[in-house]
């Protein structure tokens, strides 16, 4: 079986960001199936092209074709939707080059992308699934990052036009189903939750990150590390409010190991209050974070208040939690539920810098409790969010779309 996934984020193990599609792609060819994999020629993490289009092939039977695409997606917000539309033509441009295709596939946000996979699929008359990976646009619409009416009308418009015209759907957190049923109208039959997970094997809990450490000097400080994108959603001002309230503690550093176009703004804050304790990392490889997730003491989940981010399961929990370190999180809903069953971290409020400050020094304070926090932590992700075993469910949706059968 042949799918094609367009997807402008899309990151491999050598590229900042999120691996959940190279990770599932890679256990489905195990399988038998063959996976084009349509991208951008520039980082979503770092705004900054990641080369010229080509063609990469990091694994047999997954074959990456990376199409141009502006370097401007963290210029503006209307310079990031000019990005999504070039984006969108572009990849469709690429979808009607395949050959041989069983199964179109878009993934959202941004919604853009799932119509060109849409327009492939109807015009070569093949199965469409649309992925949700964020309830866009009501997130962008209740954070008040979309105002214009105009706009959002037509969102939601192409929002309900690919819920109905897609053969499937799949989410990514449990709270999606239930949302898009009650919310959107869609049967609940056509949904199928294939959960964020985490390859755990990658994680090694006992290591301790010293390369990492020594490159940034912290070998002696008690470290609190968030991995992740550096946007407006992240709140990570709280975080460098938590480090302002800590400055004199020279002991203990805040780590941020991430881009996004809130970064420059974040660094203007730490370098106008002239705060020493927190290092700005950058943006890391996938494959280079299990040394940076081993370097820290605790590790940080922040968004700022939203009640749709009550439905998130964010990515960088999951390398947290295999990474057999404790988590300090501000997301409510049923990420926090993870962590709560897991008995794998501590939740404060969204927007409470002294209550971030304070759970970060009371795990310090206990290093017992964190580190039995870690190992449940580690112990619970690798019973229930396991990639391979999302990746089976993953394969089996793929096939029951479509009349061709993997061959083995």
């Amino acid at each position: 079986m042949h799918v094609l996934l367009i997807h402008q984020a899309y990151a491999g193990p050598d590229d900042p960001g999120g691996t959940r599609h190279y990770e599932l792609a890679s256990h489905c060819v195990d399988e038998g199936f063959q996976f084009t994999l349509v991208a951008s020629d520039v980082s979503y993490a770092t705004g900054r092209k990641v080369g010229s289009p080509k063609l990469d092939d990091p694994t047999p039977g997954v074959r990456v074709v990376r199409v141009r695409t502006p370097a401007t997606l963290h210029r503006s917000v209307a310079w990031r939707l000019y990005a999504f539309v070039r984006f969108t033509l572009s990849s469709l441009m690429a979808a009607l080059r395949a050959r041989d295709v069983d199964v179109f596939m878009g993934t959202s946000p941004p919604m853009f992308q799932a119509a060109s996979a849409w327009v492939a699929s109807a015009l070569r008359r093949r199965p469409f699934v649309l992925e949700v990976r964020d309830l866009w646009p009501d997130t962008l619409v209740q954070g008040g990052v979309l105002r214009n009416r105009l706009a959002i009308s037509a969102f939601l418009a192409l929002e309900r036009f690919l819920y109905r015209r897609a053969s499937h759907i799949i989410v990514n957190s449990p709270a999606y189903k239930g949302y898009l049923g009650e919310h959107k109208g869609v049967d609940l039959d056509r949904i199928t939750v294939v959960p964020n997970g985490v390859e755990t094997k990658q994680f090694h809990p006992c290591a301790r990150g010293e390369g990492f450490r020594r490159r940034h000097t912290l070998q002696d400080r008690f470290i609190a590390l968030y991995a992740g994108a550096l946007g407006e959603a992240n709140d990570i001002p709280v975080i460098v409010d938590a480090a302002d309230i800590l400055r004199h503690d020279d002991s203990l550093a805040f780590v941020l190991v991430g881009d996004g176009n809130r970064r420059e703004m974040c660094e203007s804050m730490v370098a106008e209050r002239k705060l020493t304790n927190i290092v700005f990392a950058g943006a890391q490889p996938k494959s280079a974070m299990p040394e940076v997730l081993a370097a820290a003491d605790v590790c940080l989940a922040t968004l700022k208040p939203n009640p749709n981010y009550c439905t998130v399961y964010p990515n960088k929990v999951f390398d947290y939690m295999a990474a057999g370190r404790p988590t300090v999180y501000t997301i409510d809903g049923v990420i926090r539920a993870v962590l709560e069953e897991a008995d794998g971290g501590v939740y404060v409020p969204p927007g409470d810098p002294q209550a971030l400050a304070e759970a970060v020094l009371r795990l310090r304070a206990h290093p017992e409790l964190s580190s039995n926090m870690g190992r449940s932590a580690r112990d619970y992700v690798k019973r229930h969010f396991e990639r391979r075993e999302q990746a089976q469910l993953f394969a089996d949706t793929l096939v029951r779309l479509s009349d061709c059968r993997p061959s083995r």
